[in-house]
């Protein structure tokens, strides 16, 4: 089987037997390079035979900073990801790079699968964009991370009851497996209406300053993405 790519571009978080996933960024520099990446990964995937180690999805989003690529996958379980990477990685790789020559590969991270979710059917909602929101924790202490994703979650309800949507489609919460991080996969209606809420006060109320100073609570980052292409194996 090769690889073909969902026609939303988007993970399915529906998607059953998930028990890891892998997030990685890269820089590549420019809007025409962020472009040709997309379609070296196409080509060198669709191009071979899915690699059945248990892999199940493989995602890119391009950066709206002009620069990154934002690479999401789905996994059985963690074993399966170094196995791919013994055995496959090198050869797709080695003919990306040779199309785009240059591509720093910044960072990869492993998450268990979702540790809490709101908003949309996990499976193609429609989206104008993605934001991933990162918070890193000073060592690992045991429930911080998911007592801070209960207080994000607070302040979201006391949004919500505080006045209309804000524009937010779904928000896919994922912990690290090395205790330290948090990782929001959220979907936005547009990059516009997310910049709007950032700017919003409610953003300054008493939950949210909670969030912002929980203890423990090393720093973050929020990066925005458009999705660019889902792969899985064909039927």
């Amino acid at each position: 089987m090769n690889a073909v790519a969902r026609p939303d571009a988007r993970p399915d978080f529906q998607r059953p037997g998930v028990g890891a996933v892998l997030v990685s960024t890269w820089r590549v520099g420019t809007p025409e390079r962020q472009r040709a990446a997309v379609e070296a990964i196409r080509t060198a995937w669709e191009s071979r035979a899915w690699p059945d180690l248990g892999l199940l999805s493989y995602s890119v989003a391009v950066g709206t900073d002009g620069d990154t690529l934002l690479h999401y996958s789905q996994w059985t379980e963690q074993q399966a990801y170094d196995d791919f990477v013994r055995t496959y990685r090198d050869d797709r790789n080695t003919e990306i790079d040779a199309a785009v020559p240059g591509i720093e590969r910044v960072e990869l991270h492993r998450y268990a699968p979702v540790h809490r979710s709101a908003g949309g059917t996990g499976a193609g909602e429609p989206g104008g964009i993605v934001v991933v929101a990162e918070a890193d924790f000073e060592g690992a202490g045991e429930g911080r991370r998911e007592d801070w994703v209960d207080s994000v979650f607070g302040a979201l309800e006391e949004d919500a009851a505080a006045g209309p949507a804000h524009g937010g489609i779904s928000a896919r919460f994922h912990l690290s497996t090395d205790g330290g991080r948090v990782l929001n996969y959220a979907e936005w209606e547009s990059e516009q209406a997310h910049e709007e809420w950032l700017a919003d006060g409610a953003r300054r109320s008493g939950a949210w300053k909670r969030v912002h100073a929980y203890p423990g609570l090393a720093g973050s980052r929020v990066r925005r993405y458009t999705p660019a292409l889902s792969l899985s194996a064909g039927v």
